[in-house]
């Protein structure tokens, strides 16, 4: 990979903008070197107003500028661009999909057995650099295109190596997760409200509360219930908040959203 390395967005929408400025910020790939396609003419403008590259409406135009392709729609408009770049597509191609539950199989289905495809699960925090991915190298993918893939969503965060069949519950635990946080991060700006802190203070400790504490699982390796025993004393205030989200079935419902979302992904798949 070099500065010559040309990238090409089949969807201009949040998730194509930010990979594209988070690979351009790292050095990977120069801006002008990305070209985006997108038949929604706003998201062509704000993906070129913000920097990130060419944006047109042609997939077959992107697809004969760029040699790594990735696919960033939503799950129904797969098919769409499949039929838009079976002609243009051939084995100097890399193909990457960010479509959330279709299997490389749907892929190959259409753009041949020996298709270098990696599927990939990213998340809404690569809109600043803190993504969660991980990915899954089809059959005809190469060794190369797997590390590629690697270097280029680790511009925008944590990639890891998966098998393909683990990827739906990567998409219910980090693809969804997002939104779990965000509900956590409200119903604690909700608590402090309610204690008596203004919003705008409540919300911001809120925030840098879950900030920090995933960074201290991060960089100090050491297992979430550690560090919670940690902050937990004995007779203390933190083991009667503990109490009643225990009460409450946090813990269970947390861990019941990541399986009903990692089955809705296995359904999306099957469309």
């Amino acid at each position: 990979m070099g500065p010559e390395l040309k990238i090409g967005f089949l969807g201009a929408g949040k998730m194509a903008l930010a990979l594209a400025r988070g690979m351009a910020k790292a050095g990977l790939v120069r801006p002008e070197n990305i070209w985006a396609s997108d038949p929604v003419e706003n998201a062509r403008k704000q993906f070129t107003s913000e920097g990130a590259g060419k944006a047109i409406s042609s997939t077959a135009e992107v697809a004969k500028f760029a040699t790594v392709l990735v696919v960033a729609v939503k799950p129904d408009q797969v098919n769409e661009v499949l039929a838009d770049l079976k002609k243009e597509f051939s084995s100097d191609h890399l193909l990457i999909s960010i479509a959330a539950g279709v299997p490389i199989a749907r892929f190959e289905a259409v753009l041949g057995a020996t298709a270098r495809i990696v599927r990939v699960m990213p998340n809404t925090p690569a809109l600043v650099g803190a993504s969660a991915s991980a990915f899954a190298p089809g059959k005809g993918a190469q060794a190369a295109d797997a590390e590629l893939v690697q270097r280029l969503f680790s511009a925008v965060g944590l990639a890891f190596q998966v098998k393909e069949s683990l990827l739906d519950a990567v998409t219910g635990l980090s693809g969804s997760g997002p939104a779990y946080a965000f509900l956590l991060i409200e119903g604690l700006s909700d608590g402090g409200v309610a204690a008596g802190l203004p919003r705008d203070v409540a919300t911001r400790l809120a925030a840098q509360t879950l900030l920090g504490s995933a960074r201290m699982v991060l960089e100090t390796g050491l297992h979430p219930g550690a560090l919670k025993d940690m902050v937990t004393s004995p007779g203390g205030t933190t083991i009667e908040g503990l109490h009643e989200l225990e009460k409450a079935g946090v813990r269970g419902a947390l861990i019941n959203a990541v399986r009903a979302a990692t089955e809705k992904s296995k359904k999306l798949g099957q469309g």
